[in-house]
């Protein structure tokens, strides 16, 4: 079964690189990819259930520590669970403008990223539940395991390929950069090229190398 370590030698076998560099990288690389698939995948595998408290004349509840999308909010009144329905918040202001009136929560939106509002504010206590997105728990040579070695190592291993590929650009940049400013000042001792020109030809290469990076970046998202 894929793990950690299995994860960490299919990345160097397949970048065909193990230098030091590198491996000290690949836990930035492994948590960046973990990041970016939590943000994409809508799995329920994903999926964590915490129960809340909606106390009588609060409509502010705090989401579960970990939350990253909340995917449905439910309260018990008369032992049946009612969904409430979401909404903006501005809708929910607006809809409930005085707080301070109180009647059975019908619908809830996300005030920030810790904290949703409900409307109406309870006139009661309920037994609330959160469903929400949490990301699992690290990969790491300590934690060997998780739900993307488990389910989805291909898109786990494919991510980190992503990040790899990223910064191995980045060092290529750098490089090219470096070497065509030698070969300018080069040229310029050799063949008496005046400075103003070698000052276009960097301002040129330095425009090309940003718009290069903004394209990467925009590809990496």
């Amino acid at each position: 079964m894929a793990n950690y370590t299995y994860l960490v030698n299919e990345l160097i076998a397949a970048t065909e690189n193990d230098s030091t560099e590198f491996l000290n990288f690949i836990p930035n690389m492994v948590n960046r990819a973990e990041e970016r698939l939590v943000k994409d995948l809508d799995d329920y595998g994903l999926v964590t259930y915490t129960s809340v408290a909606v106390s009588s004349g609060n409509n502010k509840i705090t989401l579960p520590t970990g939350t990253r999308i909340v995917k449905n909010f439910n309260i018990v009144s008369n032992s049946s669970k009612i969904n409430l329905l979401m909404r903006t918040d501005e809708f929910i202001n607006d809809y409930w403008p005085v707080s301070a009136s109180t009647s059975e929560p019908r619908y809830y939106g996300q005030r920030n990223g810790s904290t949703v509002v409900v409307a109406p504010t309870p006139a009661s206590t309920y037994a609330g539940e959160v469903v929400y997105i949490s990301r699992p728990t690290t990969l790491t040579s300590a934690t060997n395991t998780n739900y993307f070695t488990d389910f989805c190592y291909d898109l786990l291993f494919n991510a980190c390929m992503v990040e790899a590929s990223f910064k191995k650009i980045i060092k290529l940049l750098d490089y090219i950069n470096s070497n065509i400013i030698k070969f300018l000042i080069y040229s310029a001792i050799k063949h008496d090229v005046q400075e103003e020109m070698i000052c276009k030809h960097q301002q040129v290469l330095q425009v090309q190398t940003i718009i290069l990076y903004l394209i990467l970046i925009n590809n990496r998202r």
